[in-house]
C-alpha cells in the first residue's frame, strides 16, 4: 500500500490529570496519541513534548510496523523523562515515513468519563 499522512504532526492541546475514578488500565484517565503507519516501510517516530513554564523535553522514540497501528499512551513514556499529571503540554511529532496521527484524552475524573479525541495538525 502507499503511505498515507504527514511526516511532522502537533498536538498543541495535552493534559493528564493525575486523579481517576477507576483503578482498572483501560479507564484511568490517560492521553493517546494513535499512530498509522499505512506504508511499507517502518516509521522511526521522534516526540517532543512542550510546556508553558519550562524547557521542551525529548525526543521520546517509538518505532511502528510497516501497516500497523500504535496506541501510545503518553501515561506510559519514561525515557528521557515521565510525563508529569496534572500539566499543560504540547507535543510535536517526527517521522521518517508518512504516518497519521490521532490525539485522544480519557478523563475519569469523575464516575461519568469524558473522552475526547481530533486530529493533530500536519505538515509535509
Amino acid at each position: 500500500m502507499e503511505p498515507i499522512g504527514r511526516k511532522r504532526w502537533a498536538i498543541a492541546e495535552g493534559y493528564i490529570p493525575s486523579e481517576s475514578s477507576f483503578s482498572h488500565r483501560t479507564l484511568i484517565s490517560h492521553e493517546t496519541a494513535c499512530i498509522l503507519n499505512a506504508g511499507d516501510r517502518e516509521a522511526r517516530v521522534r516526540i517532543t513534548v512542550f510546556f508553558a513554564d519550562r524547557e521542551p523535553v525529548g525526543p521520546y522514540q517509538v518505532t511502528v510496523a510497516p501497516r500497523r497501528t500504535l496506541h501510545l499512551r503518553f501515561n506510559d513514556l519514561q525515557d528521557p523523562a515521565p510525563i508529569p499529571r496534572d500539566t499543560d503540554y504540547a507535543s510535536v511529532f517526527e517521522s521518517d515515513v508518512p504516518i497519521v496521527l490521532q490525539h485522544t484524552r480519557m478523563d475519569s475524573r469523575r464516575a461519568e468519563v469524558s473522552l475526547l479525541s481530533t486530529i493533530a495538525y500536519a505538515e509535509a
